[in-house]
């Protein structure tokens, strides 16, 4: 059994296939259109977000059983096609949920405490203790939209901080707990000092968060984005953060991170934010430490590894 490997991935990937009986091909500078002419020769394709993965792509993949995506987010994969074809599906959130737990709580107390805004003033020679004065976490209502695999690994870091946490998914139940509260969007409008992204891109959440679902926040709030850019158009932040709603914003995401096809009015927010001193932008980066390049490889394998189990 072959499996073709297209993106870069930890080192450890060819010997992990290769124990479970899969033979590797990893080509992680392969085009899409060099994929198209020799996919019809594996029985296994593992991604990351190079290539989309559509009705094109695995019409001649005749031997295709399997599809691992290394990560968490399958927005680049289109599941409706590959369930008509029964290729299964695997990806790796369990591999960078820790790694992204800490990102957002590394954002969110540097947001909180001004960390950024004052390390560019000391390094140009200011000195401003009263303009960096910060918050306090303690005692804020956090509020987690999505409570899968993301969510739950920023509730559990922000566990012991001494804050009340919300938590938010449409297609979860009886997830609360002593620590996290499974609340109403009702109450995550009305006491939310936090509010912080782990939700999937799909047709329902595309834009989702847009100007007028901020504008339903009681309070101020602190603005976290860790899932997917495309969930958040950012002129809404933008107006937000002017207007004062978004206290401010720690962005590892963007609607469009290829910066250089920006259209006129996302140049205009990205350049609003760039220059801001209440935003901490990072490059998709939350989930992408070394850990978990290696871990990510070692969910994939088991998962394939069960799969093939299963299916001799």
């Amino acid at each position: 059994m072959k499996c073709l490997i297209v993106d870069y991935m930890h080192e450890s990937i060819e010997q992990d296939l290769r124990e479970i009986g899969v033979q590797p091909d990893y080509q992680p500078t392969i085009t899409r259109e060099e994929i198209l002419s020799v996919i019809s020769e594996y029985e296994g394709l593992i991604v990351r977000s190079k290539v989309k993965v559509d009705e094109e792509l695995v019409a001649g993949a005749d031997k295709l059983l399997f599809i691992g995506r290394a990560g968490a987010g399958i927005d680049n994969l289109d599941e409706k096609v590959l369930a008509e074809k029964n290729i299964a599906i695997f990806n790796a959130p369990e591999g960078n949920r820790n790694a992204v737990g800490e990102q957002c709580l590394g954002m969110l107390l540097s947001l909180m405490n001004n960390v950024v805004k004052a390390d560019k003033e000391v390094r140009a020679f200011e000195w401003d203790r009263e303009g960096n004065r910060g918050e306090e976490l303690e005692g804020k209502t956090v509020a987690i939209i999505g409570y899968g695999f993301m969510g739950q690994s920023f509730a559990k870091k922000l566990k012991g901080l001494g804050v009340n946490i919300l938590a938010y998914d449409k297609y979860k139940s009886d997830y609360g707990d002593e620590q996290v509260k499974q609340a109403t969007m009702e109450e995550v409008y009305s006491e939310a000092d936090v509010l912080s992204l782990h939700i999937p891109l799909t047709e329902e959440t595309r834009s989702m968060v847009d100007y007028d679902y901020i504008n339903q926040f009681a309070k101020k709030i602190y603005f976290i984005n860790s899932s997917r850019g495309e969930v958040v158009p950012l002129d809404g932040v933008c107006q937000h953060m002017q207007e004062g709603k978004i206290k401010a914003a720690a962005l590892d995401v963007l609607e469009n991170e290829k910066l250089k096809t920006l259209t006129e009015l996302q140049r205009k927010s990205f350049e609003y934010l760039s220059k801001s001193d209440k935003t901490i932008l990072t490059p998709h980066i939350a989930g992408w430490s070394f850990e978990s390049y290696e871990r990510i490889n070692k969910v994939l394998v088991s998962k394939i590894k069960d799969f093939l189990n299963e299916i001799q």
